[in-house]
């Protein structure tokens, strides 16, 4: 992330360096401790250094970009993992339990359903099943 903001506010290696020696007393950022690391980090959004990480969840695959065929089944993961209050990480690792793929997103419709599947048997043994 240092080096991202390094180069996204264009600076030279010496002022960098300089930068560093000043922020953290180091001439290297392999040499920062993770305070150091944060505190750079700090220096260098205070002079103008936008993260362009983009905003949502942590593994989310992105529904918007799925086939037809794949989005609506994503989006019904989705509900069942916001009812139970679990991370995407739960079903990668169901998807690569059930079918070795590491990434839900990879899996065909037909895995897709069996995957809604072990879901709403999950949310009926928890007592969170509505039915459609």
């Amino acid at each position: 992330m240092i080096h991202i903001a390094k180069k996204q506010l264009g600076m030279d290696d010496d002022t960098y360096r300089e930068m560093l020696r000043a922020v953290a007393g180091v001439s290297s950022a392999a040499e920062l401790s993770a305070s150091g690391r944060q505190d750079v980090l700090d220096h260098l959004k205070w002079l103008g250094f936008a993260s362009r990480r983009r905003p949502g969840f942590p593994g989310r695959p992105q529904i918007e970009k799925a086939r037809s065929d794949k989005r609506e089944l994503l989006k019904k993961i989705e509900a069942h993992l916001a009812e139970a209050g679990r991370p995407w990480k739960y079903v990668h690792a169901m998807s690569r339990r059930m079918f070795g793929l590491p990434r839900v997103q990879w899996c065909d419709p037909t895995q897709l359903w069996k995957i809604v599947a072990a879901l709403e048997y999950d949310a009926r043994r928890h007592g969170r099943y509505r039915g459609e």
